[in-house]
């Protein structure tokens, strides 16, 4: 999602509050929490009380908030008068989504894919999204498997396309046409920006801590990705669409209609090279097409606005 506040909050410190958060917001934070190992296998999660003051919200609000996250099977345990616990077998459960699967929100199925990949010596992910929040969340396990020394590969290749800072974004975009634009892609900028420079620097600290071979590059897109698209070292694709809703986000000091796809939402498909004739040959072709935008129409990255 483009222009939600940035997912950063994984230290688990609490955040300046901002107006108007939703059920979604707050699931989308807990999850982040809980997928970066910050709340853990088994813990209890805190009261409703506390984090409805934490996030400024209703404790409905976190009730909905709660549902979704134990609807995505990472709570459990709840009970009436107790707060539920984040699922004790996450950590040994199979290891993500396969093609064989159904598919499951980004969220859910992305993270456990992004840690598998990291168990080759060589990994290569390439990614196209519109502001890579579902990405840099989903490093958070191979990067504490490293740390933790369970993952050791001895190279790691990027490539991330995104939409270049200077186009008009089919979305996020106003409602009424009339709205002023302005405020809202610099909004989708930040956050867009904040993103990149945290998977950057995740990413190439672990030559500095592990001696890790480690190559991370960013180029821009003339256009707004109606799909997102992850290729896992040259033999797993993994799909998803960018689906638009009508919501309402407050946006600098002003409230504001507008059109919108919740990324970390979009239900993710997975196909894998020996799967079967038309698993193969989708990823197959989706390299292609991926190393085609890569190597013609797309350009150097311009983080500022």
């Amino acid at each position: 999602m483009a222009v939600e506040p940035e997912h950063a909050s994984a230290s688990g410190r609490k955040r300046q509050q901002r107006p108007q958060k939703s059920h979604r917001d707050v699931a989308d934070e807990l999850r982040a929490r809980i997928r970066s190992g910050v709340l853990r296998p088994g813990q209890r999660m805190p009261t409703q009380a506390r984090l409805a003051d934490e996030f400024g919200v209703e404790r409905g609000a976190v009730r909905q908030a709660l549902r979704i996250l134990r609807e995505e099977r990472l709570l459990t345990g709840a009970t009436q008068g107790a707060p539920p616990t984040v699922a004790p077998d996450l950590e040994r459960s199979p290891s993500g989504l396969r093609a064989a699967d159904g598919p499951q929100p980004t969220m859910v199925a992305l993270a456990p894919r992004i840690a598998e990949a990291f168990a080759a010596d060589h990994v290569e992910i390439d990614a196209l999204c519109l502001t890579a929040v579902s990405l840099t969340l989903a490093m958070g396990e191979p990067l504490r498997q490293i740390h933790t020394d369970r993952r050791k590969p001895a190279k790691v290749d990027v490539r991330v396309l995104l939409p270049a800072r200077d186009i008009d974004l089919a979305f996020p975009a106003p409602v009424d046409t009339a709205s002023p634009a302005e405020s809202l892609h610099r909004h989708w900028l930040a956050h867009r920006n904040a993103q990149v420079q945290v998977l950057r620097h995740n990413l190439r600290t672990l030559r500095a801590t592990h001696g890790i071979e480690v190559t991370v590059t960013f180029r821009a897109l003339p256009f707004t990705p109606p799909v997102k698209l992850y290729l896992l070292n040259r033999s797993e694709a993994l799909f998803a669409y960018y689906r638009l809703e009508r919501r309402e986000q407050v946006v600098g000091q002003e409230r504001m209609a507008l059109y919108d796809a919740e990324g970390t939402r979009s239900m993710l498909f997975a196909f894998e090279r020996g799967a079967g004739p038309r698993d193969t040959l989708f990823v197959e072709q989706s390299h292609l097409w991926f190393d085609a935008l890569w190597e013609t129409i797309s350009s150097d990255l311009v983080a500022m606005g």
